[in-house]
């Protein structure tokens, strides 16, 4: 197979269920300072036998990506696939695709151009043992890089140190009666939603008025938990792009509330029939009246009445690891009676060695400390 990309507008994007793949996330991420690209993805059609000079006719188009340049330090830039490309070759020659893929892109790209970085949305090629054998971690990178680059020409594939989006995340299928879904959940979770709502909590979409409360409640979150807080132009970004581009994505924005306090607020953004759990926040006090579980089960609610079929929960330790930094996510998400997607993460295709290297280690200084 030898893959060729071409160029297109940003809004000839096709529609798809993967949210950061849309013509909206597009226009969220050129706020954020990236520049966006896209391409229709080539393959030659299986019953060609075109020469060389009448081959671009015979190929058949096998879906398209969204590219987000962006800067990396010393006038390079990286171009980042955020959950791209939609469809996965076979298990076993997906490195080799992606080699062909990036060799396709690089063509198309500035020099300045140093690495591609690819956040796979493919199932893990590792979800079978993980099942069977109650892994509670993916492989090593070493061992995981040494299984993608078989069949590769340059041994080039790297396993980014940490994924763009997230390699497990809880999904609940919502495509169900409202009672089907009640009942796949945990008696826990389920008598927590029953309990918030008998105290009275309530849950309300919100509009932009209302975004600096949420903030103020979501870096309340991040300081709680030891995550990294985004800044606040991250959010804006989401609703002005929304406001920009209507017809491309629908937005919410939910508020659970007590007694005129805030509880917990959501940001959800659906693309095709899957609804993503953006952010989230909880209040410090008052967290026995359970509004964060009133929270999702009004955000599936919701998602379902604009036909969405799934609801991504987001991270998750991939199994039962106390000692993982999302285990706390596990724990409340998979109350919800969801499937853990295992998801293949994010890998990079350096061009530039020395500036490569340059970004992996200042990214992982500036994570280390708290950044």
């Amino acid at each position: 197979m030898t893959l060729q990309l071409a160029p297109k507008t940003i809004q000839s994007l096709l529609p798809t269920d993967i949210l950061f793949q849309s013509d909206y996330w597009a226009h969220v991420k050129s706020r954020l300072g990236c520049r966006p690209m896209a391409f229709d993805i080539l393959a030659p059609a299986p019953d060609s036998r075109a020469h060389a000079h009448a081959q671009k006719s015979s190929r058949k188009r096998r879906g398209d990506v969204l590219v987000l340049l962006h800067p990396v330090g010393n006038g390079s830039l990286g171009a980042f696939i955020p959950q791209g490309p939609e469809q996965a070759p076979p298990t076993d020659s997906r490195g080799h695709y992606l080699e062909e893929l990036s060799e396709a892109l690089t063509r198309h790209l500035d020099p300045s151009v140093a690495f591609i970085r690819y956040d796979l949305p493919w199932q893990s090629s590792y979800t079978r043992e993980m099942r069977d054998g109650h892994w509670t971690a993916f492989p090593e990178p070493r061992i995981r890089e040494m299984r993608m680059n078989i069949g590769t020409r340059h041994w080039n594939l790297r396993k980014a140190e940490m994924d763009m989006t997230v390699a497990s995340s809880m999904v609940v299928d919502i495509g169900r009666p409202e009672e089907e879904i009640l009942a796949g959940m945990k008696p826990k979770t389920r008598y927590n939603i029953g309990l918030a709502h008998r105290k009275g909590v309530t849950v309300a979409r919100a509009d932009t008025d209302n975004l600096p409360a949420f903030y103020e409640l979501y870096c309340q979150t991040a300081r709680r938990n030891g995550f990294p807080i985004c800044a606040y132009r991250h959010f804006t970004a989401l609703f002005q792009a929304h406001a920009q581009k209507p017809g491309t994505s629908e937005l919410l924005f939910l508020l659970a509330g007590h007694a005129g306090n805030l509880l917990a607020g959501a940001i959800i953004a659906i693309s095709g029939r899957t609804a993503v759990f953006l952010h989230g926040a909880s209040a410090t006090i008052n967290r026995r009246l359970m509004g964060s579980h009133a929270l999702h089960w009004a955000g599936m609610q919701t998602a379902r009445s604009l036909g969405c079929t799934r609801y991504d929960m987001g991270a998750v330790s991939p199994g039962v690891a106390p000692d993982h930094p999302f285990y706390g996510l596990f724990r409340f998400k998979t109350g919800f009676g969801g499937t853990i997607e295992l998801r293949s993460g994010s890998w990079d295709y350096p061009l530039n060695e020395d500036v490569y290297h340059a970004y992996r280690n200042a990214d992982a200084l500036s994570r280390d400390g708290g950044l």
